[in-house]
């Protein structure tokens, strides 16, 4: 069993302040989870993809010099195809900085100061009720230990795309798809596109 799959999932922790990054990445830890800590938002951007899969991000608003880093963590997280439910820190009540995190989909939002173990209730809260059915989705790929081409059309095929429209897209003769979707198959232990929907979706 590996490390990740012996823990109750995958933290993405980014905080500027090294101090308080160490002391909420020993609290995660010992509340079970793998925590990937972070210090700025292109870290926390190329450690969440090399991570493989991330069940919850928590990151302050406020990262170095940017007053409005971690919203701007969002939107790129996003981008690299991370969909994890998002935990924002901030260090005081700004409205209009509260609002956009909401609206750019944050789960949770946690006021400084507060105590290790509220933190953690929240990350709790914040996998427990994630809900965003690509998350799922991509929960489900990650863990088949799909490659990155399998991946493409694997999405493909959770769209609807018939294997000539995927082929067509990726540049690839039908031939090669069905060769894909049949490895595809295989890595997630179904045998037809109506069991792979049940996979991914009857969660």
């Amino acid at each position: 069993m590996s490390a990740a799959s012996a823990t109750k999932g995958t933290v993405l922790l980014v905080e500027d302040e090294r101090d308080t990054r160490e002391l909420l990445a020993a609290a995660i830890t010992r509340a079970g989870y793998r925590c990937v800590p972070a210090g700025s938002a292109a870290e926390a951007v190329q450690k969440a993809i090399a991570a493989g899969f991330i069940d919850v991000v928590v990151t302050d608003i406020v990262l170095g010099a940017d007053d409005r880093g971690g919203l701007g963590l969002m939107t790129a997280l996003k981008a690299a195809g991370i969909l994890a439910p998002v935990v924002v820190i901030t260090a005081y009540a700004d409205v209009e900085k509260v609002k956009r995190a909401l609206n750019q989909g944050a789960a949770h939002l946690i006021e400084k100061p507060f105590r290790a173990p509220a933190l953690i209730q929240v990350i709790d809260r914040a996998k427990m009720q994630a809900s965003d059915v690509r998350h799922t989705v991509e929960q489900v790929l990650v863990r088949a230990n799909l490659t990155d081409k399998e991946l493409v059309v694997a999405r493909h095929l959770l769209a609807g795309l018939s294997y000539g429209e995927i082929a067509e897209r990726e540049s690839n003769s039908p031939k090669t798809i069905r060769q894909h979707v049949s490895t595809i198959y295989s890595k997630c232990g179904v045998a037809s596109r109506a069991e792979f929907f049940h996979l991914v979706y009857a969660r």
